[in-house]
């Protein structure tokens, strides 16, 4: 072949970065400004007809023996994936000194806005079921991410808002968790994310 096999050109893509953070906040706290460090996002992936094959749940928890039933295979891998990407965005809230459930409960304030929420009420919002609320607002009340008022004439109805840092701290990790909510079903279409939904929400239903 004349001139040799040709070469792929690579493009360098450069990011931005901000001189500064608005605030450093880190376990549970916030401090002063300092100079930010550019960690851009791993590039998304992209949908494909030819997808890589997947493992089965089988493969992947390598066991030997077939299921018992369809029923118990689709029970094990729902919570085999609910595991994996719990993980995920938990590696991505824990460098903050945060938990998925305080996250979670974090996320619900700042949607209840300066209203806030009752204990009750958070409880009931939560993504994880099992979780202690009263256990979770003690953390982040220690931490300054959240108030709770007490002066209400029914001492059982704790009333809970976020914080100025609260606020600051999801707005921090509001793109990374974007990014990852992305990426992570990236391999499925449209149409196959709406088919999930509906078949995650009857399986709940049922439950």
């Amino acid at each position: 072949m004349v001139g040799g096999p040709a070469r792929t050109r690579y493009a360098v893509v450069r990011f931005p970065c901000s001189l500064t953070q608005p605030a450093r906040i880190g376990a549970f706290g916030a401090g002063p400004s300092m100079p930010a460090v550019c960690h851009p996002f791993p590039p998304l992936r992209t949908m494909s007809t030819d997808r890589p094959s997947s493992r089965s749940i089988q493969q992947e928890i390598q066991q030997t023996r077939p299921f018992r039933s369809s029923a118990q295979e689709s029970v094990i891998a729902l919570l085999r994936t609910a595991s994996v990407v719990s993980r995920r965005y938990a590696r991505l809230v824990e460098p903050h000194g945060l938990s998925l459930a305080q996250y979670n409960v974090l996320r619900i304030l700042r949607g209840a806005g300066e209203e806030g929420l009752p204990t009750l009420a958070i409880r009931d919002r939560m993504i994880d079921e099992g979780s202690t609320v009263t256990r979770l607002l003690d953390k982040l009340e220690q931490a300054g991410l959240v108030t709770r008022d007490r002066s209400r004439p029914d001492r059982r109805q704790v009333l809970c808002r976020i914080t100025a840092a609260g606020e600051a701290l999801l707005t921090l990790l509001d793109p990374a968790m974007d990014h990852a909510d992305t990426d992570t079903m990236s391999v499925l279409g449209e149409a196959e994310m709406a088919q999930l939904i509906d078949l995650l929400a009857s399986v709940r239903t049922g439950s």
